[in-house]
């Protein structure tokens, strides 16, 4: 037998490649080779934050890398997301398409030809890939099912007028509270809560068109995977599922990788940012749930106010605190906060750069999160058993922060102009108080449950089964 021969290829952005090759992985412990693709730009960042030797793969789980069509640079931050998505579809495609010959040429001996493509749902230019080589491609949606459902809602979102907006205005003005009651499966939901692309007066604006294109290619995929599980997002799933009949929830992902025995495998690393172990260490000294973890993940820009106010926020809260806060966090590159901060808070913070979330979420001493909405905390949070502070900035974490704050009973949010005394004050309630306490066993209930979906005979180990014998392996 043919060994199979999975080409996965992420979109360019942190978010997208960590669960990418969880995906991967998974694959390579279900007997695929593996061809992970990354853009120039992001191959040579993972070289950078894991060492010259961190790409050199394995004999069956190889790393390629193909151009962006940005200009080249060196900076430690994630690309401007409209200028990747105005470039990859046009510039990636033909050097994927000679990737893919070369892979299929057998140029390299050893490699058996590709048997299928898993990519990004936000690159669905590689469908044509696809077509061209004569390959099944499932595409991967890395968001929530409540996110991807609300992105396939764009085009009637513009048909019906309610987005590009008249004016800029009607972000603050109370028109976002605008109730849209005609989406099945997604109920009571107001136009805030939908990915915030819509948030535009301009018809030709780039996000909200692209992701017209991308929601609409989503039956072309021979099927479509999704990292969340099905107790969780089912009046959601079902919409999508009538989309695409082969759509399968996998997730948690990073719960799935309990399967895989292979050491090796285990340890190849995804993160684009140094990771900075000793937070684990600090985290081994505090009491259990005593600790609230911040982190805006790998995109999330904020003004040097806002990121003040959330840290007068934590330290007048008097709890512990892990701040994970990027360099590029905000345009500036003056010292993060003011030293009265810092000495405040230094017997009770740790602000570092960038840490194995996964590690420190499930960590005993870890009582809240504090977080942008993006997918991948949120879906680790649900998994630890952890109650979310949400303060979401772009995309379908505004969706997310809804979801998670109304259907699923484990967060509240934030108001996007940070106040100092409301960090605080929702700090302290999530802790300390009722409500807090109340979110904080609604999280363990989800937990037990995600925990379920992905043990032996789980809905999610029995969907990545299905995924692997009826769509990648179907001659």
């Amino acid at each position: 037998m043919e060994k199979p021969h999975a080409i996965c290829i992420p979109y360019p952005a942190q978010g997208h490649i960590n669960p990418m090759m969880k995906l991967a992985k998974l694959l390579h412990f279900k007997g695929f080779h593996i061809s992970f693709v990354n853009t120039h730009y992001n191959y040579k960042r993972l070289l950078r934050s894991r060492g010259s030797s961190s790409l050199d793969g394995l004999p069956d789980f190889r790393f390629y890398s193909i151009p962006d069509g940005l200009p080249p640079s060196d900076v430690e931050a994630t690309q401007s997301i409209p200028a990747l998505c105005e470039s990859v579809p046009k510039h990636s495609f033909e050097p994927f398409c000679e990737l893919i010959s070369r892979l299929k040429g057998g140029d390299e001996s050893d490699v058996p030809p590709p048997t299928c493509i898993i990519s990004d749902g936000c690159m669905s230019f590689t469908l044509k890939a696809a077509q061209k080589f004569g390959l099944p491609e499932v595409l991967f949606w890395t968001p929530s099912a409540c996110g991807v459902l609300a992105y396939t809602h764009y085009c009637d979102l513009v048909e019906r007028g309610y987005t590009p907006l008249k004016d800029m205005s009607e972000v603050t003005n109370g028109y976002l509270e605008t109730s849209v009651d005609w989406i099945p499966g997604m109920n009571n939901i107001q136009l805030k809560d939908f990915p915030s692309f819509i948030r535009t007066t301009d018809i030709n604006d780039t996000m909200l068109n692209y992701f017209i294109t991308e929601a609409a290619a989503i039956p072309r995929g021979s099927g479509v995977v999704l990292n969340t599980f099905d107790a969780l997002e089912q009046d959601s799933l079902n919409p999508l599922i009538a989309l695409n009949p082969r759509t399968f929830t996998i997730g948690p992902l990073h719960l799935m990788q309990q399967h895989i025995e292979n050491d090796q495998v285990k340890h190849i690393g995804s993160n684009l940012w140094k990771e900075d172990e000793s937070c684990i260490s600090w985290l081994d000294t505090k009491d259990p749930g005593s600790v609230v973890y911040v982190n805006f993940g790998s995109i999330t820009v904020m003004t040097k106010e806002q990121l003040i106010e959330f840290g007068w926020g934590l330290a007048n809260s008097k709890k512990d605190f892990l701040w994970i806060t990027r360099p590029d966090i905000f345009g500036g590159s003056e010292a993060m906060m003011p030293p009265e901060f810092v000495d405040e808070t230094k017997e009770r913070g740790m602000v570092t750069s960038w840490c194995p979330q996964e590690q420190a979420l499930k960590h005993p001493a870890i009582g809240a999160f504090l977080t942008h909405s993006g997918w991948n905390s949120t879906i680790e949070s649900i998994s630890s058993g952890v109650p979310v502070i949400c303060w979401p900035f772009f995309a379908e974490q505004q969706t997310n922060c809804r979801y998670s704050c109304v259907e699923w009973g484990i967060g509240m949010e934030i108001d996007c102009n940070v106040k100092r005394e409301e960090v605080e004050a929702q700090v302290r309630e999530m802790m300390d108080g009722k409500k807090g306490k109340m979110m904080k066993s609604k999280a363990l209930e989800w937990k037990k449950k995600a925990e379920e979906a992905v043990a032996i005979e789980g809905s999610s180990y029995l969907n990545f089964d299905k995924l692997v014998t009826e769509v990648l392996l179907r001659k």
